[in-house]
């Protein structure tokens, strides 16, 4: 048996890795990654499941057990925050932030990233450098001298100067996922589209723009979803305007309301609840175009 394994193998007898008998060498690596998934996951979901359920009851039984269940359950919060104008007035403030600093973020992050990952020119590595470097630049250095340059072009107070610092805020990481999207792209179509008499304008448009638009709704919901749940940079140019609070956006229509009804905590949930419910359901909607941006980033 020996000689006949090695004469099959070509390696001695001696050398050849023991055989794993059955029930022998198990995993346990896997088992605790889901365990620790399963902990990530608890810990995330656990508050906002919380506040979900602390809508469907009343402050006496949030009082009385904080960590029941509803019982009875009840709609009464939710149908006074839906019949609220203040709370539509917070909803109508936040998607018109999050629609113009995503329509923002995709246009000028897209010529952008196309002008770093299809032109050669002197410094294309150092602006790309450039934008990277914005990643580790944080919103609360900038408050102050930011506040002061929006007062100064008297846009303190109103929702531009909301939504192009999100913009600018926003487009290092919409630089990062774009560019190896475009530059993925082989150089054959464009020069194929070239000798078909094609600009590379209409390059950019007929042929650029659909094959990169995973990277695209990749950036865009990001971009949407950062902007729905902002809360500093409103708070630093919105909150101290002329605007009134029924035309603030959600995440301080959220800090006002509990702030105005504190005795009221189920009210409180309730209005956090569907406040969150849109940029969630949006997210959800749009993961797998997500996940397959990112790994489309990553790739390229």
């Amino acid at each position: 048996m020996t000689a006949t394994t090695s004469i099959t193998t070509g390696r001695p007898a001696d050398d050849l890795p023991p055989r794993r008998t059955a029930g022998r060498g198990i995993d346990w690596g896997q088992p605790f990654v889901y365990l620790v998934a399963l902990v990530v996951a608890a810990v995330a979901i656990g508050p906002v499941l919380y506040v979900f359920l602390g809508g469907f009851r009343t402050t006496a039984d949030l009082n009385a057990d904080p960590a029941g269940l509803p019982d009875p359950w009840t709609l009464a919060n939710w149908a006074s925050v839906l019949g609220s104008e203040r709370f539509w007035g917070n909803v109508l403030a936040s998607v018109i932030l999050a629609v113009g600093t995503t329509a923002g973020v995709v246009i000028v992050g897209i010529m952008a990233a196309f002008v770093i990952a299809r032109y050669d020119f002197r410094g294309r590595q150092g602006l790309y450098t450039l934008f990277t470097a914005g990643l580790m630049f944080p919103l609360t250095v900038a408050a102050l001298p930011l506040t002061l340059l929006l007062r100064t072009l008297g846009l303190h107070g109103s929702y531009l100067g909301v939504i192009i610092p999100s913009i600018a805020f926003a487009l290092p990481t919409t630089i990062i996922i774009l560019v190896p999207f475009l530059r993925a792209i082989p150089d054959e179509l464009e020069e194929a589209a070239s000798i078909d008499g094609t600009s590379r304008i209409g390059f950019f448009w007929r042929i650029l723009l659909p094959l990169s638009m995973p990277g695209l709704v990749t950036v865009g919901v990001l971009a949407f979803v950062g902007s729905w749940n902002g809360y500093l940079l409103p708070l630093l140019v919105i909150s101290t305007g002329t605007l009134p609070q029924e035309l603030w956006p959600l995440p301080l229509g959220v800090t006002q309301f509990s702030t105005q009804y504190s005795q009221d905590t189920a009210a409180v949930l309730a209005y956090t609840s569907l406040a969150m419910i849109p940029a969630l359901a949006f997210f959800l909607v749009a993961e797998r175009r997500i996940v397959g941006g990112l790994q489309g980033a990553v790739k390229g």
